[in-house]
């Protein structure tokens, strides 16, 4: 892994480089080499990047409400936020991954890239403290904040689908809950949605309420 690279790229260079290291370590690399992984970073850079990504919402926003702000932030700290940000920064290129995941290709699986960029925001912040990881995650994640905030009075995907839907009367929506993966603190959860009994998308994210607004979108997408 050439580490210089991935420090280029996010803007801070590392004291201990074996942080940086572990927080692009996969489970499946750990297990085969008996290393240790980036699960442990990833849940503590879940941590913060709530608490972090709270705080500049709510001194550079202070026109919304609270139920406003947490929309903003749950719009934000996302599977697909933050796989953007891996994307970015090409997380895919150095990730270790185990023999398996390298064949599945899991280098661009958006849950593994999201769970990457978590475990970087922590290891920074086990480096050099607070300020360098607030100042990774404002860099990353402003551009996606100022959107989310212009958008935060839009229905959500699930009400959007519902009326459009049940325009000539009542119908039958349901999302189903198809597979969940994934340590507690760690779940990954997909849905589909049915209308009338019939499938219309399925959706996958972090929590059920992603996941299942993402088969909503899907299915408007379906429909359009």
């Amino acid at each position: 892994m050439e580490i210089s690279k991935v420090e280029q790229s996010i803007g801070y260079t590392f004291k201990n480089k074996q942080l940086l290291k572990t927080a692009l370590t996969h489970t499946s690399y750990a297990y085969e080499h008996n290393v240790e992984s980036n699960e442990k970073l990833e849940f503590l850079g879940d941590s913060i990047l709530e608490f972090l990504s709270s705080n500049y919402i709510y001194k550079n926003y202070t026109n919304l409400k609270e139920g406003e702000m947490t929309k903003v932030r749950a719009a934000v700290v996302c599977e697909k936020s933050l796989h953007k940000v891996a994307k970015l920064h090409n997380f895919g290129d150095f990730l270790n991954l185990g023999r398996s995941e390298v064949k599945t290709g899991g280098a661009n699986r958006p849950a593994i890239l999201a769970d990457s960029v978590e475990a970087v925001i922590a290891a920074i912040y086990l480096d050099g403290g607070l300020e360098f990881a607030d100042k990774f995650i404002v860099e990353n994640l402003k551009d996606e904040i100022e959107i989310a905030s212009k958008h935060v009075g839009d229905k959500d995907y699930k009400t959007v689908l519902q009326e459009k839907l049940q325009v000539n009367g009542d119908v039958n929506i349901e999302y189903i809950l198809i597979n969940e993966t994934g340590p507690d603190h760690n779940k990954h959860f997909e849905f589909e949605v049915r209308f009338n009994g019939k499938k219309l998308a399925e959706g996958d994210g972090k929590t059920k309420k992603e996941a299942q607004m993402q088969a909503a979108k899907k299915a408007l997408e379906v429909l359009k």
